[in-house]
């Protein structure tokens, strides 16, 4: 079948438990389109903003792949898991359970603001030597990584309940909020992850323009 010369930017919202690269060859797939890309990988277990390029607007991915993004997370704190998320296995969990004031929180939340360095997680994309360090983890493997500089633009607390925290951040490309959590977490002495992740902006697209993947499917079926 010849492929459909579609052009445009689609904001899909991508739905969790499903890669962004089985998400783009999915919307790739319904719409018969030739040419297409997505701009800036979401974690299975993320969801939301995740904006696919059709034909000549690939040309614009680089951009919105180095664009500053805004994520909501919920994370856990006291906990530490194999992967820095709900996803993987509880590895250690903070004795006597955990006790921080939300003025300490915001102190500690504050010390991140601005540029920082970040050590990149196994469990990521991030490729060494051609190979993409989740490979590696999955096997057991654990190589050294270089801290690289990231800019924490915005880091603002909705809310503190138990162990639970809710986080609005804006932050430069590069950033890794499982391990942005994790790092708080050891500042405040004790473990986090991240629970629960959505990507509510890219530069100037915002969610509120995102399309549902049901709704995607529903224009296949019609």
């Amino acid at each position: 079948m010849k492929k459909n010369n579609v052009h445009g930017i689609l904001l899909l919202d991508k739905p969790k438990g499903i890669t962004s690269n089985k998400a783009l060859q999915k919307i790739k797939y319904i719409y018969n389109a030739k040419k297409a890309g997505h701009c800036g990988t979401l974690d299975p277990l993320a969801t939301g903003l995740l904006p696919i390029c059709f034909g000549n607007a690939t040309k614009t991915v680089p951009y919105l792949i180095d664009s500053s993004k805004t994520y909501n997370v919920i994370a856990k704190l006291g906990e530490k898991t194999t992967t820095g998320d709900a996803e993987g296995e509880i590895i250690r969990v903070t004795d006597g359970g955990i006790k921080i004031t939300s003025d300490k929180l915001k102190t500690v939340l504050s010390s991140f603001l601005g540029v920082i360095q970040q050590i990149p997680p196994m469990h990521s994309a991030l490729k060494v030597n051609g190979k993409p360090l989740y490979k590696l983890a999955h096997k057991g493997i654990s190589i050294d990584r270089k801290p690289r500089n990231i800019t924490i633009h915005q880091l603002y607390l909705n809310s503190f309940s138990g162990s639970l925290i809710n986080l609005t951040i804006t932050c430069s490309k590069g950033t890794y909020i499982r391990t942005l959590i994790e790092d708080i977490a050891l500042k405040l002495q004790t473990y986090g992850h991240v629970k629960e992740l959505r990507r509510i902006s890219i530069d100037a697209f915002r969610d509120n323009e995102m399309i549902p993947f049901e709704k995607i499917l529903e224009f296949q079926k019609g």
